[in-house]
This record gives structure tokens, C-alpha cells and sequence, in this order.
């Protein structure tokens, strides 16, 4: 379980709708045969607001859940948080 704020949860949200609106433009522009290049920035665009999003949530991650694990003693999370970190890292 989560330990999300309203306030966090809303501001992730926002950010979640704003990047399926990209993702309907992305998908607009190769309909309507958008030159290459420029439906390649509007991914790159969509990528770095993704990014975002992960390193929020990892940020509070590390902050609530993983220190808790490890103050109760749960050490097998450091391993699971890397496992994590190399996947966001592709």
C-alpha cells in the first residue's frame, strides 16, 4: 500500500493526463503523416514526462515505504528498490 498524499496523488495525476493527451497527439501526428522528425521530439517530449512522473514516485518511495521496510527490518527491499531503479534506468 501506498502512502500517497492528495495532494501527491492529484499532482500525479495532472501530469498522467497530460501525458495521455501526448500520447493522442503522438498518435494524430502519424495519422496525418507528421514529418519524422517532428513526431520523434513529441516522444522524446512524452519519455521525459514519464521520467518525471518515475522519479516522483520513486522519491516518495524511498522516503516512506523503503525506510520503513528497513526499519522493520525487511533488508531484502534494498535488493527489490535496485531491481526497480535498473529497470527505470532503460
Amino acid at each position: 500500500m501506498s502512502h500517497h498524499s492528495d495532494k501527491m496523488k492529484a499532482n500525479l495525476t495532472t501530469r498522467l493526463n497530460r501525458i495521455e493527451g501526448q500520447i493522442r497527439g503522438v498518435k494524430a501526428m502519424i495519422e496525418k503523416d507528421t514529418y519524422c522528425d517532428d513526431v520523434l521530439n513529441q516522444i522524446a517530449a512524452v519519455q521525459s514526462a514519464l521520467n518525471g512522473v518515475g522519479k516522483l514516485l520513486l522519491e516518495g518511495h524511498m522516503k516512506s515505504c523503503i525506510v520503513e521496510r528497513i526499519q522493520a527490518g525487511e533488508n531484502e527491499v534494498i535488493d527489490e528498490l535496485l531491481t526497480t531503479v535498473q529497470k527505470l534506468m532503460k
